[in-house]
């Protein structure tokens, strides 16, 4: 007996049957395999561009032990630093400060330009001085008075004292004289004797009333005298301090050198000084330097000092004038710093090269670099540190 072959229901057709291709089946194995092969090369990727950019920063900066290493042993030992010239030997000129007078301002007539070369003891500047010569000529005339009238004084009293002298030698004689008529009482009358008595009394005390008054007379003379002596000393004082005030009113030279204007306040603006101009006293206006031997004056910071030596050599350019290069040696270190301008745990400290060679336009105040040799403080360095491994 045959039987027919059960007919498929219709929902397990297979998709071929409906799309007529047959679709490839891929193995989980396998989909693992392609997901682990792409992360892989993307980790790679990743870490070839970490290695790349690494490179590229470690060849623009310097290794840390390069940034930890000393100035000195560097490949490069030349220390810079930024200061300003000054001349190792100036005097600042300072508007006079009059004694005993109460001057507000004073006003230039006559003044040297700066930059002019001057001789020790040649004319600076004139200020207007009118005043002090008006007082000295008044105090000059009371002088010459005081002084005939102690002439004057002293003449009565010499004559005055010849006349005293006189007197008293008068009255001496008649001393004498009645007392030797005195003495004849025995031989006279007794009315003579009496009268005789009278006469040598009266005598004795002119002659003692004489020589107490001469010397009263002597005393007041020579206070009188004394206190114009005194008057005539004072007034010539107040004369030679008018004297001495005009004086001041000229101001030479202290030494040979240059004129340097200093920029003051002046009238509400910065400047300098100008003929005609009002300064008040005791204000430095101008200097005289000596510009055959200057100087840098640098502040260095408390990260460059360490490095910095007495007698070390440098190269000192000036910044107005780049093709200007001097020589200069390091003369001066401070050994104490001064507070920074932004924080009070920051210092510098004050360091002096002198500049070997002179030139015209070495002037002061001009900013300049001091580009600093310090190879032997690295050959220093290097020795410590030899000796230290050896031992």
């Amino acid at each position: 007996m045959s039987t027919a072959p059960a007919e498929a229901p219709p929902d397990s057709e297979s998709p071929s049957d409906k799309s007529g291709t047959q679709p490839e089946l891929v193995p989980p194995a396998e989909s693992r395999r392609r997901r682990w092969q792409f992360f892989s090369a993307l980790a790679a990727a990743g870490i070839v561009v970490i290695l790349l950019l690494l490179f590229l920063l470690r060849s623009r900066t310097p290794s840390s032990a390069a940034l930890q290493q000393p100035l000195s042993s560097r490949a490069n030992p030349v220390l810079r630093l930024k200061g300003t010239t000054e001349a190792v030997q100036a005097r600042a000129i300072l508007a006079p400060q009059l004694a005993g007078e109460h001057v507000s301002s004073l006003t230039i007539v006559q003044l040297t330009p700066g930059g002019a070369r001057v001789k020790r003891g040649d004319v600076l500047v004139e200020f207007d001085r009118q005043a002090q010569l008006r007082d000295y000529v008044d105090k000059k005339a009371d002088y010459e008075k005081l002084v005939d009238q102690v002439a004057e004084e002293q003449a009565k009293e010499v004559a005055a004292k010849a006349k005293d002298e006189t007197e008293l030698t008068t009255a001496e004689d008649s001393l004498r004289k009645a007392e030797l008529e005195n003495e004849k009482a025995e031989i006279v009358s007794k009315i003579d004797a009496e009268k005789n008595q009278e006469t040598y009394e009266e005598a004795k005390a002119t002659y003692n009333q004489l020589k107490e008054t001469f010397d009263l007379k002597r005393k007041a003379a020579q206070a009188a005298i004394r206190i114009l002596e005194i008057q005539r000393d004072r007034t010539k004082q107040i004369m030679d301090h008018a004297q001495a005030n005009a004086d001041l009113m000229q101001i030479h030279s202290p030494l040979d050198g240059v004129v340097v204007l200093n920029t003051i306040w002046k009238q509400g603006t910065m400047g300098e000084v100008q003929e005609g101009d009002q300064v008040r006293p005791g204000v430095a206006f101008m200097q005289v330097v000596d510009p055959s031997t200057m100087q840098v004056r640098v502040l260095a910071n408390q990260e460059d000092f360490p490095a910095l030596r007495a007698g070390q050599t440098a190269k000192i350019r000036l910044d107005a004038y780049p093709d200007m290069v001097f020589s200069g040696n390091l003369d001066q270190l401070a050994p104490i710093g001064e507070n920074g301008d932004f924080s009070s745990k920051l210092r510098t400290f004050v360091v002096i090269f002198s500049i070997q060679g002179n030139n015209r336009k070495l002037m002061p105040d001009l900013s300049a670099a001091v580009d600093v040799d310090i190879s032997g403080q690295k050959t220093a360095s290097q020795g410590t540190g030899q000796a230290g491994g050896g031992s």
